[in-house]
């Protein structure tokens, strides 16, 4: 089995205000090539640590991680190379075009001007955008400019692409027009790691998924492996929905869950 991403017993510790804070407390992860991998989470589970250490953005306490093959605390630089990281606030200049925006990226990775401009070409084209790509992205609405933000994270096509809760905030349709772009970069072979609180988005775009508790992974599988397991334990009559695996793996009431995690309803 080949793994685009490995961790063995991650650990992120830091001192906040009120002393040494255990953030992720001994994560494991492996996540096979080519899969879409869901990551979630209540608010303060370790997620976004995680995630961080992952794409080199935080060091890690101890244990280690491998993303594409490259030890991310040996070579982070080398591992930078390899992935994609879109955030849930995008970086964009919003004086720039989005063509400017994708053409600019390119370079800051080594390509040519002509080899920036076709790669961008292929890029907007791929998002849906290559209609808008001249357009200010100050004009662009917020499911526009998340789909700018993919493509500029896959200018030096990465090995790994990690998304940060790409639809936060987003309208209904334009969150199916982002899964739509999501599964296509996938079937072009991208590994996806995508964190998210929408547990149905997790439902329809992941093939596996984690969830994970007070720093611990505490649920793991296929999101019907999850929800049959619920079922046969519980003794259950009805098909458990990812919402009731959520809350019965991190042990939270429907009523301490709400405004944590969402389900929406598309």
């Amino acid at each position: 089995m080949t793994y685009a991403i490995e961790a063995q017993q991650l650990v992120k510790h830091y001192t906040g205000r009120g002393g040494d804070v255990e953030a992720v407390r001994g994560v494991d992860l492996h996540v096979r090539e080519g899969e879409v991998f869901g990551f979630l989470g209540p608010n303060g589970a370790g997620k976004s640590t995680t995630v961080r250490m992952l794409t080199t953005l935080m060091t890690i306490t101890s244990g280690s991680a491998r993303v594409a093959g490259v030890d991310v605390t040996a070579d982070p630089e080398a591992a930078r190379l390899r992935i994609g990281v879109a955030l849930q606030e995008a970086g964009l200049d919003i004086r720039q075009s989005g063509r400017e925006l994708v053409i600019l990226q390119g370079r800051l990775y080594g390509l040519s001007p002509a080899q920036a401009a076709e790669r961008a070409n292929d890029l907007l084209k791929l998002v849906d955008l290559d209609g808008d790509a001249d357009r200010r992205i100050k004009g662009y609405s917020g499911g526009m400019k998340r789909r700018l933000d993919l493509a500029s994270a896959l200018v030096h096509r990465p090995d790994v692409l990690f998304l940060d809760e790409p639809t936060t905030g987003l309208d209904p349709a334009s969150r199916l027009t982002v899964w739509d772009e999501l599964r296509r970069i996938n079937d072009q072979g991208t590994t996806v790691f995508l964190t998210t609180q929408y547990l149905e988005e997790a439902d329809q775009l992941c093939e596996r998924l984690a969830i994970i508790d007070a720093g611990l992974i505490v649920a793991e599988g296929t999101p019907s492996e999850l929800k049959a397991d619920l079922r046969q334990r519980r003794g259950l009559t009805q098909e458990p929905t990812l919402d009731d695996v959520f809350l019965e793996a991190t042990g939270r009431t429907r009523e301490r869950a709400a405004g944590e995690v969402q389900e929406v309803h598309a």
